[in-house]
């Protein structure tokens, strides 16, 4: 069980949760908003089905994340989430190997790309089941070969949609970004948190308002 640290918590959990996801940077987000949960990663393949859009195929995978885990723990409320980044309409997944992480950023270099997470919050006993895409464009600078080496080395890219962190060394190749921050990171926490509170899995800390200037 996850807990953030005293008098940093922004919300309460009021209902068991469940993280469907091995990200740590999913993880992290939740974890400093002061959310409380398990995290059981669901172990689901991602299979591409022919003639499926990037949006319908990443809700499809956060769904069968959410699933999954669902299926052992009905008493639950269960978060899923996945990320893809999406580039002149093809979807483009973590690298296989540092020379794939450096063709795609090559590929990326200069250009605006979509970031596209799906997010699935379900609880089994009570038949809620809520999905959605969230979309956020982002502006890559003018790479040389030399920073694109350099960053893959690293080991940053490695593990990640599209070969970069924007919330870490990765950070450094984004001219812009038009939309949401965190959902690049990979848990879009407006529209999450939004749902939580709606559903009742948590609510906000504290019951006293602050004192106004005298």
């Amino acid at each position: 069980m996850t807990t953030a640290h005293p008098g940093s918590v922004l919300f309460r959990t009021r209902e068991p949760l469940v993280l469907a996801s091995a990200s740590p940077r999913r993880k992290d987000l939740l974890d400093a908003l002061g959310v409380t949960f398990d995290v059981i990663p669901s172990g689901i393949d991602e299979c591409v089905s022919p003639g499926e859009s990037p949006g319908d195929q990443v809700v499809r995978w956060a769904s069968e994340k959410a699933h999954a885990v669902s299926l052992c723990l009905p008493d639950r409320w269960v978060l899923a989430a996945d990320t893809i980044v999406v580039l002149d309409g093809a979807v483009m997944g973590k690298p296989l190997n540092p020379g794939d992480a450096v063709e795609m950023l090559g590929r990326l270099s200069g250009k605006t790309h979509d970031v596209l997470t799906g997010i699935c919050l379900m609880h089994r006993n009570t038949d809620v089941l809520r999905m959605r895409s969230v979309g956020t464009e982002v502006v890559f600078k003018e790479l040389t070969q030399r920073e694109i080496h350099a960053y893959v080395r690293t080991g940053e890219p490695l593990d990640k949609a599209g070969a970069y962190g924007i919330q870490g060394m990765g950070a450094f190749l984004v001219r812009s970004v038009r939309g949401s921050y965190t959902n690049v990171v990979g848990l879009p926490l407006c529209e999450t948190i939004e749902w939580l509170l709606d559903a009742g899995v948590i609510a906000v800390a504290g019951d006293r308002p602050i004192e106004p200037n005298p």
